[in-house]
């Protein structure tokens, strides 16, 4: 079997000391211990070095796994990371073209630093590797690495939505990331609406030509998409959750007594809906008045990237909208909304998802959305929870027996959440069961195991990536 060499923009090196890896690592890690691989990207760090030297690659071996890391220096970080990737990337995909902050300085410092990884990953590169690129910081790195002459496959994920023509082309690069991207020689997308929307956009300025099945040419290249929606561990998830309870919990649950509790969490991101949330709550505390005192909202949402204004901004807008809430609603014996601006440890979360009676998962926009299905896994199955799930996330194409809301509409999803606060055992067992099944059809390992089998069925002749084609199954 071929290695596979996993690239990201930040490595998780296992810890011991730390929490189990959640989300993406455990894919990863997962794919990388079958074939003995490397995972290569950024190590978090800030480097001294800011003129033309280079950074030193850092090699540390783990479990049969090689983890290959790079700092960055200042400038860099900057370019790269603060402005172009979440200054100009995110908020795009997220259509949130208002809050792009377009400058040809950060677009020059994305590209460099992509060459500089690809420059230093090609080192490490056997013949027969294949490549396993992740998300949106990285869009570029199959064209940086062609250019140094790297002919093995290359496959590419996207975490985060593709956004349609009217969003995209926006962007001054437009045309440049979209050449870029078909260098892949796979492209994997959560949603068929994001594989759509991306080849639509390569159709405006490209004649795209559809060989077999999925693959398709276009700027001289033949590349592949599908759509690979990402999955969780579901049992891993469930034990997690089961088990006596911390002291503290216990005794809070002791407390609350026959109080219903909502939960939300999600790290503090303007994608995520969380002031159209707030709105959502405060309209089911006026359009439901009997829930007034019985229910309890609980919203986690550590900072995430509090250097940059908009985030400053959405914070300070929360903590105002709490205290107007709990002003009108809460009295002496009863506080309606807590909001912890704090990071939770991920064992313990699940503990709170399993208490809770209502996952509140509401995204404006996003990509999969994780905490949607770890909810679900983390429930008791003999009296679940109830999942109100944005249809705007991309989850919400999988679980159907969520109730689905539009997250702009506040009285929908006030009337959402009163259905789950009142749905009946049997409805809520049944909804759960329902989920769990696809949870555990689609886990994160099968997730892994089909994109690689995918790329590894990827066969190049001697002319090199051009002449993609596809064995069959």
């Amino acid at each position: 079997m071929s290695r596979l060499v996993v690239v990201s923009n930040r490595i998780a090196i296992p810890n011991k000391s730390k929490a189990s890896a959640g989300g993406l690592a455990v894919g990863i890690l997962d794919a990388l211990k079958n074939t003995s691989g490397v995972w290569f990207g950024w190590s978090g760090e800030i480097s001294e070095i800011s003129g033309e030297e280079e950074d030193e690659l850092s090699l540390v071996e783990n479990d049969g796994i090689t983890y290959a890391t790079v700092p960055l220096n200042q400038n860099d970080y900057d370019l790269y990371y603060l402005q172009f990737s979440n200054a100009v990337i995110w908020p795009a995909f997220h259509y949130r073209i208002d809050l792009v902050q377009f400058q040809r300085e950060a677009w020059d410092g994305y590209c460099r630093v992509n060459d500089l990884f690809a420059k230093q990953l090609q080192a490490l590169i056997k013949p027969d590797d294949i490549l396993w690129i992740h998300d949106y910081h990285l869009l570029p790195f199959a064209a940086a690495l062609r250019k140094l002459g790297v002919t093995n496959r290359i496959g590419f994920f996207l975490h985060i939505p593709f956004p349609t023509p009217e969003i995209f082309t926006a962007l001054p690069t437009h045309e440049e990331l979209l050449k870029m991207m078909c260098e892949y020689d796979l492209l994997g997308f959560q949603t068929e609406s994001d594989r759509s929307a991306f080849l639509e956009n390569v159709s405006q300025l490209s004649e795209v030509a559809q060989t077999a099945g999925q693959i398709h040419q276009a700027f001289g290249n033949t590349f592949r998409t599908e759509v690979y929606p990402i999955g969780i561990a579901p049992d891993s998830i469930k034990e997690m959750a089961e088990g006596p309870l911390p002291p503290k919990m216990a005794e809070m649950k002791r407390e609350l007594g026959d109080v219903q509790n909502i939960i939300s969490c999600e790290r503090l991101d303007y994608t995520k809906g969380l002031p159209e949330r707030f709105l959502a709550f405060e309209a089911l505390l006026e359009n439901f008045p009997q829930h007034r005192g019985k229910v309890r909202y609980s919203q986690i949402a550590p900072t995430s990237r509090g250097d940059v204004l908009a985030y400053q901004d959405l914070r300070h807008q929360l903590e105002m909208e709490v205290g107007r809430i709990n002003g009108k609603y809460g009295s002496l014996n009863s506080t309606p909304l807590f909001y912890l601006n704090q990071h939770f440890d991920r064992r313990l979360l699940m503990k709170l998802f399993r208490l809770t009676d209502v996952g509140l998962v509401t995204p404006l926009r996003d990509g999969m959305n994780l905490v949607a299905k770890e909810y679900v896994a983390a429930q008791d199955p003999a009296d679940p929870g109830v999942l109100v799930l944005s249809r705007f996330a991309g989850a919400a194409n999988e679980l159907s027996a969520a109730l689905i809301v539009n997250p702009y509409d506040r009285d929908e999803v006030a009337a959402a959440l009163d259905q789950a606060l009142t749905m009946p055992l049997e409805e809520r067992i049944s909804r759960y069961n329902e989920m769990m099944a696809l949870l555990r059809e689609n886990d994160i390992e099968q997730w892994g195991k089909n994109y690689v089998d995918d790329l590894q069925a990827i066969v190049l002749n001697s002319k090199g990536h051009d002449a993609l084609t596809h064995e069959a199954s």
